[in-house]
């Protein structure tokens, strides 16, 4: 019997000593009318083996508990980067529609307003002001990465013909599928 058993145990072992005591003892005239097991004192290498048992069992349970915590904690983390994501994307999504439908009515209104100008020259005048833009903000910032383009107004007609090549080869290709 080990000793865990012994001390779950100890009401069946106080009755077996009683049972033999009983038996050893009723020839001497004796009755045993109650055994009683106060404590269970073990060795003291016993009881050191036994405690660190405990605490390594407490030590597993809690290195579980903790793991399934951060475990919960990096789920949440993701699901909120996911959320924060998808919203953020909602945002540019209708920052960039109406972007569009900007762009869009100030075409048709310099179109209307200044005779002889078509969209194309609209469009490319919207670009270079964006260019502007852009270079104006990547200069304003102290601490920005910058990369330089050629900055010229056949630059950015190049740069503007490249974008209308590639919406166009993007369209012919969709096209095509």
């Amino acid at each position: 019997m080990d000793l865990d058993a012994v001390f779950e145990q100890k009401n069946e072992i106080a009755k077996s000593v009683a049972d033999e005591l009983e038996k050893a003892m009723t020839t001497y005239g004796f009755e045993i009318v109650q055994t009683l097991i106060v404590d269970i004192i073990p060795d003291e290498t016993v009881k050191r083996a036994m405690n660190e048992i405990n605490a390594a069992a407490r030590l597993r349970v809690a290195t579980q508990e903790k793991a399934e915590a951060e475990k919960i904690l990096q789920v949440k983390r993701a699901e909120a980067e996911a959320e924060a994501k998808y919203l953020s994307g909602q945002g540019v999504a209708r920052q960039r529609q109406a972007i569009v439908d900007g762009l869009r009515e100030s075409v048709l209104n310099f179109s209307h307003n200044v005779p002889g100008t078509t969209a194309k020259d609209v469009l490319d005048m919207v670009l270079l002001t964006q260019y502007f833009d852009t270079m104006r903000d990547i200069g304003a910032s102290a601490k920005s990465s910058t990369v330089f383009i050629p900055h010229g107004p056949g630059a950015v007609r190049d740069i503007a013909e490249q974008i209308r090549n590639g919406l166009l080869q993007g369209e012919a290709a969709s096209s095509m599928l």
